[in-house]
Formats: structure tokens, sequence, C-alpha cells
């Protein structure tokens, strides 16, 4: 394959960078193709020597980092950008190929990495900070940004670029250093993107600004979590993993941020555009095989009109055209795991144990002559409760489930009674009930759409989520003070020194 090559991937690759790829004497991490089950590739995995080499490297290029403009900074990630741009065909192929995203899907998180990017230009001309006025007389207040260190970014299989591109970009303007740990399902989307990028920091001498290291969570993840060195850590997982993330970096006073499960609903009035909803619904649903944290899991549609969704959503199921993801036609690729599957299975099982009705989808796929071969299933649509355990639970797959409701108090009150809150959002031309949803009293996640649905977030916006998706944001609006350390100054030009609060001493 020809972008393989493009992309700097062999048959036997490093899994650590620090401004040069080191010789690794870690195990061997084989990457899979989740649609054929067939090796690409293997990785020699970091130990804890090279993981102390990436590590110290990173930290060096923040000393060197910190101290160049801001601006200056910020032309540096322009050039980023540019190469991502100049490999985006080759870079969504490896998703596409790695991760089992369709082809456009796979483009389209190129170009989000790319958009980040040009975002965070922008940004390194505008880290401001405040002026303020101080009750002393002569005295002078402001608050302004400094850099923070090496941050450390761990980001999951279902966006192998995009999420490190969200915290690295902006990271690299605020003048941080990144040190990448990728899903282990993916570790050839991150060296094929870290061989895209690394010429434009090597030409400056900062190669570690974009320092990678392979490894297992238990070794690798576990010395991120808890090196005093990485201020920040910025982790995309399960809620589960979440909660170890946030107590460990927590012990040891370092900050998180944290990217974690959603159970995403999207609310159909009586008065919803259903042209505009099933649309919506079905790629919500079914894109990304269902392994998005802003998939849709969950429909709440007015009793109203909840035959005529649910027959239009079989219709639309119906068409959905399932297999190879490099094939452009295919609208839903393989999950990524034999497990993914059999978790898929499971909940579907549980959901039916519960008294639920499977009306669409759910099997196995053989579509390879090896059912075993590939991950593929066929998108399910179910009736069930929203009160049952499996639908308050996150399954990765693409299982939708159907809850009717009365009018728009119980549909918020429904929407809102799980432990995630990622994403939301609600169809309907009542502005009443639109901005009632968007209100205080509304949906209570950290994304709150009106028909639109809720997967498929731009970068202008802070993304993320509240309850057990964890509360942390990146990309766009003011994420990027999250990569930055707050500090307030009074100067006294006078003569005298006056104390706050009028207090006389002495």
């Amino acid at each position: 394959m020809d972008f393989l090559k493009e992309l700097g991937i062999e048959a036997e690759n490093s899994g650590a960078y620090n401004g040069e790829w080191l010789s690794c004497t870690g195990s061997l991490l084989e990457s899979k193709n989740p649609a054929t089950g067939e090796v690409i590739a293997t990785v020699r995995q970091a130990s804890a020597d090279e993981y102390e080499a990436v590590l110290e490297a990173a930290q060096a290029a923040f000393l060197k980092w910190r101290s160049v403009p801001a601006p200056q900074r910020g032309e540096i990630v322009r050039r980023m950008g540019e190469a991502m741009r100049e490999k985006k065909d080759a870079l969504g192929r490896l998703i596409t190929l790695e991760m089992g995203k369709i082809l456009q899907e796979g483009w389209g998180e190129v170009q989000e990495a790319i958009d980040i990017a040009d975002f965070a230009v922008g940004q390194s001309r505008m880290l401001y900070g405040l002026s303020m006025h101080s009750e002393r007389p002569g005295h002078a207040m402001r608050e302004q940004w400094h850099p923070l260190g090496a941050v450390g970014v761990i980001t999951a299989f279902n966006f192998p670029m995009a999420v490190w591109a969200w915290n690295s970009m902006l990271a690299h303007a605020c003048g941080d250093a990144v040190v990448w740990k990728p899903s282990s399902e993916t570790p050839l989307c991150a060296i094929g993107l870290t061989h895209a990028i690394r010429p434009v920091l090597e030409a400056e001498g900062m190669g570690a600004l974009a320092a990678l290291v392979i490894g297992s969570g238990r070794e690798v993840g576990q010395q991120m979590l808890e090196d005093r060195r990485l201020p920040l850590v910025s982790f995309t997982g399960s809620c589960g993993v979440g909660k170890r993330v946030a107590s460990t970096v927590a012990g040891r006073f370092g900050r998180s941020i944290l990217e974690l499960g959603g159970n995403n609903a999207v609310v159909l009035m009586e008065d919803a555009d259903l042209d505009l909803a099933i649309p919506s619904i079905v790629f919500g649903a079914v894109g990304t095989a269902g392994q998005r944290c802003t998939s849709t899991r969950r429909i709440l549609v007015h009793d109203s009109i909840a035959d005529e969704v649910e027959g239009r959503l079989l219709s639309a199921y119906e068409q959905v055209r399932i297999g190879n993801p490099s094939d452009e036609k295919t609208l839903c690729g393989p999950l990524i795991t034999r497990g993914a599957v059999d978790d898929m299975q499971k909940a579907l099982e549980t959901v039916k144990a519960a008294g639920g009705e499977v009306i669409c989808g759910g099997e196995v796929l053989d579509l390879g002559g090896n059912e075993k071969a590939g991950h593929f299933v066929k998108p399910a649509l179910v009736r069930a409760r929203n009160e049952w355990s499996i639908v308050q639970d996150e399954t990765f797959a693409p299982i939708l489930y159907l809850i009717r409701v009365e009018n728009v108090d119980d549909a918020i009150a429904k929407h809102n009674d799980v432990p995630q809150g990622l994403s939301s959002a609600m169809f309907t031309l009542n502005m009443r009930n639109a901005e009632r949803f968007l209100s205080v009293g509304g949906s209570d996640c950290g994304i709150a759409n009106v028909n639109i649905g809720t997967s498929g977030a731009e970068i202008g916006g802070a993304f993320g989520g509240e309850k057990e998706t964890g509360g942390g944001r990146e990309s766009g609006s003011d994420a990027w003070k999250a990569y930055m350390r707050r500090q307030t100054n009074t100067v006294n030009w006078s003569t005298d020194l006056p104390l706050a609060q009028g207090i006389e001493f002495g």
C-alpha cells in the first residue's frame, strides 16, 4: 500500500520518538485491520528506559519552546497544519485501514486535525490576560498566562488523530511540549501522523515537542499518570478508567482533562421535522459503527409520532451499506475488535432479558468467508425503557434505543436521567421547547443542539461533557487556558507601601 510508505510505516516500527526514533526494547505489538483481521505491521513498544528518554527530551524541549514568542510558535503550528494537509489522503486512508472508519470519516478526521491547527494559529495571538483596577493608589494589577510544561495526551482508538491534534495544536501554541500515548489498537495512526509533522519541528531543533511513546496502559499509561513532570494529563476513554486517571493525577496535585463516555439522546417532539431528524439520527447511531463518544444511543420520541419514526428508521437502516470501509459506497464499517462484537451481543441479550424488543439488526455478519476475521455487525434498533441498567450504560456499538415520552417534561427528565452528560439534541419547531432544552433546566450535557444531531462537533466550540463524562473541555472557545498557568501580578509604582484592605501594620 503506497500510502503506508508515504507515511513512513514499515513492517516493524519503533514505538518511541523524542526527536529521533528510538531503538525500543519492549514487547512486540501487532496492528490488525479490523475489517479482515490481518496484521498490517508491528510496533516494538517502549520500555521504562525509552519512556524516560522521551520524557527527558520533551522536558528539555519545553524549556526552550516556552521562551519562543507565541506568534512565532503559531507560525510553527501553521506549518504543522500544512504538513497534515499535504498528507491528508494518506492519513485518512491509514485511519480507515487500522481503525475501520469509512473513508469519508477518515478524511474528515484529518480535516479536523488541520482545522484545529488553523484555529491554534489565530489563538497564538490571542492568549489574552486582564487588566484590573487596584484598590491601592499607585498600584497596577493584571492577569497573564504562561506556558504550563510537558502535557501528557492519552488518546482512544476511535479518534486516533483528531483528539491528539485538539490537545497538541493548542498546547504547542501555548508554549507546551506534548507526550502522546495512543491506543494500542491504533499505534500506526500515531506513527504515521508523527512522521507527517516531525520534519517541521526537527527543522527547528524541536522534534521532542511532539514526543510519542507506545505501550500498555498498565505500564506506560500508569507512568504518565504518576509522573510529576507532566503537570497536565488529557485522557480520552471510558468512565471507569477515567475515574482512576482523575484520582491518580489529582493525588500528585496534577491537572487532568477528561473526555469520557456518553449516553447521548435525541429528543423528537411532536412537531419535529423528520426529514432533518432521521438522517441525523442514522449518522449519529451508525457512523463509525456507533464507536463515537457522541454517537446517538437513545431516541426519546413523542408518543404521537413514535410509530412513524420507527417506520422511517427501519426503512433507513435497510439502506445502510455495511462492509469494507475502504469502499467509498460503504456507510458502516467494522467494530474495532472481536471483544467489541461480543460486548454488543451481550448488551442485546441483556436488554431482551429485561423485556426489550430488537426490531432490527444486531446480527454478526460474515462478510469475508470467516465470521471471526472481520468485526462486522448489523446496526440494531431496540424498543427499551430508559431506566433499565443496560440503557443507562454506554455500549460502544451501533445499538439505538427507542424510548417513548409523553411531553417535553417527560422528555427532559428521561434525557437527564443517565450518569453521562456529553452530547444531546432536540428536534422541534417550537421556540419554547427549543429554548427550554437549552436553558438551565434543560439538557444537562456539555453539548446541546437543536435541529441537528448529537455527533459531528465543530472545532470552534469547546468540546466536553458533565457528570461521568468528566467535565473536561478541549478544542475551541477558551479551552486553551487548560494548557497554561494563570498568574496575577501587582506592581507598585508609587513611593508608598499601602496594604490591601486598608490594613495598617507597624
